[in-house]
């Protein structure tokens, strides 16, 4: 089981996503289990000026070893027009492996589960609503209590009300992806 945050901040973003997932569907020996909202928020981390993202979670059950899995996500980005000129700039599509059932590996163009996945509401909130029970390997708790802790955490430190993302359903009932090379941070 393969957990993929998807984004995207440039050109149609709801296009690229759609695209993605339905090539993720296509994946051999894959099949999409499900596929969240569409999470619209500010991009983190990204040059100032950065357009917004729209960001999703898929939910895949896969065979794939998870280096096979990366590489096929970095050719559906490419495939998808993503240029990486600017460390953690603007993106047609960003496809980042959070988890890949219980594996933990730390590697230069691979790390699992995604290091900053738990720290980041644009992951957790899509990737809680399409596997809420699925758990964290290392931290032992479920996307779900991840999420709600992560959710009080934000409201503990802001005195003033912020700014709630905006949530917009697929076109399709269907799927979405993540990757991260290089620490590149995900969408």
């Amino acid at each position: 089981m393969a957990l993929i945050a998807l984004g995207s901040n440039l050109g149609d973003r709801e296009a690229h996503l759609s695209g993605a997932v339905r090539a993720l569907e296509q994946l051999p020996d894959s099949r999409c289990l499900g596929v969240s909202s569409w999470l619209q928020t500010a991009a983190v981390d990204a040059p100032p000026g950065s357009p917004p993202f729209l960001n999703g979670a898929l939910l895949l059950d896969t065979t794939l070893p998870p280096h096979e899995l990366l590489i096929a996500l970095q050719r559906i980005e490419t495939l998808a027009g993503r240029q990486r000129r600017t460390p953690n700039g603007p993106r047609t599509l960003d496809l980042d492996l959070i988890l890949h059932g219980n594996s933990v590996l730390r590697g230069p163009e691979l790390s699992l589960p995604h290091p900053r996945a738990h720290l980041r509401d644009f992951v957790l909130l899509p990737a809680a609503e399409v596997a809420p029970q699925l758990t964290h390997p290392l931290l032992q708790r479920s996307l779900a209590e991840l999420r709600d802790e992560l959710m009080l955490r934000a409201g503990e430190a802001s005195s003033e009300p912020a700014d709630a993302p905006t949530r917009d359903g697929p076109d399709d009932a269907a799927s979405d992806a993540s990757r991260n090379p290089a620490g590149e941070a995900p969408a």
